[in-house]
């Protein structure tokens, strides 16, 4: 039972810290780096955009069916004809694209389509520092040089799972993936960029758990899903990564609401803010007054004479 406590105020002393330092009024991040980026990352990254965009979902039925037909042999392996598609649906929506336009009434194809199936340019702005819907993300290089934490994430997405790499059947349902930025990338698709965060994926097979208390936890050095680094800067919700004091090389993960800043006054003034934390957990010790807790301790850790203070 102390051991618990002693690693939930450990956790709360942590993230006093890091709230002190989460909610200062960050101006539009703008400096950044142009890289030519290695093709198979950059393919990644485009298939992933091409998946989570709604024009284009017409199109992966229709290639989903193309391969069925070309690879009749194959049309109930459903881990072969997604790996097919993936290697081949970036080609084939470009040619596919460009002959509708080609045609006489363009096949309704709009022009944010036509740039999309194009690809986006291989020399890619990357950024340490981004802001997303007023909230601030880093790269994991950012964050080694500073006392706050901005490159944890958090994905729930509907997904394909396997049970071993020779899974002919695997399933779809909704998984939690979590995960730290090492890289974000603007990629540019000529009329416009679209942000995504390459990062590095716990593998949540093997490397999470859920503790006595509920709360999950990750060992941050297992890397997974190298395959697929790459998510949308919008889809994440942004968590942090606190060491577990009872277990060596494991993370506790905590999550904070996220705010946007339009009570912004000038240039780095807030207005009032009530910051609260939110841990991953699926339960909490059922503990009903801060008396009671008192109880279970003693009084031997209250310090007596404190007052309130007020900082203007």
């Amino acid at each position: 039972m102390l051991c618990t406590l002693r690693r939930m105020f450990a956790i709360v002393s942590l993230l006093e810290c890091l709230q002190a330092k989460r909610w200062e009024f960050q101006k539009p991040l703008s400096g950044c780096t142009v890289s030519v980026v290695d093709r198979d990352l950059l393919n990644q990254a485009h298939l992933y955009v091409l998946e989570n965009t709604e024009e284009v979902l017409p199109y992966i039925e229709q290639h989903m069916i193309h391969i069925k037909t070309a690879y009749p042999k194959f049309r109930k392996r459903s881990k072969w004809l997604q790996d097919k598609h993936n290697s081949t649906f970036i080609q084939w929506l470009r040619f596919k694209v460009q002959s509708e336009l080609n045609e006489e009434d363009n096949h309704g194809v709009s022009e944010n389509l036509s740039w999309l199936a194009a690809g986006p340019n291989m020399a890619v702005p990357l950024y340490r520092s981004y802001l997303i819907k007023g909230i601030k993300f880093n790269i994991k290089a950012q964050d080694d040089v500073r006392t706050t934490q901005n490159s944890g994430v958090y994905l729930l997405a509907h997904t394909m799972q396997v049970a071993s790499a020779k899974d002919k059947n695997p399933i779809l349902s909704n998984m939690g993936f979590y995960g730290v930025i090492q890289e974000i990338w603007d990629l540019d698709y000529q009329k416009f960029t679209i942000p995504v965060f390459r990062c590095d994926w716990i593998d949540t097979t093997s490397d999470l758990v859920v503790d006595e208390l509920g709360f999950t936890l990750v060992d941050l050095s297992k890397i997974g899903h190298r395959n697929d680094q790459f998510v949308l800067a919008s889809q994440v919700k942004q968590v942090f990564f606190v060491d577990d004091p009872m277990h060596r090389g494991w993370s506790v993960v905590l999550s904070m609401p996220n705010r946007e800043y339009n009570d912004v006054i000038g240039d780095d003034v807030l207005g009032d803010v009530r910051i609260e934390c939110e841990p991953f957990t699926r339960g909490m010790p059922n503990v009903d007054t801060f008396d009671e807790l008192v109880g279970e301790l003693g009084s031997q850790n209250i310090r007596d004479g404190c007052e309130d203070i007020w900082i203007e």
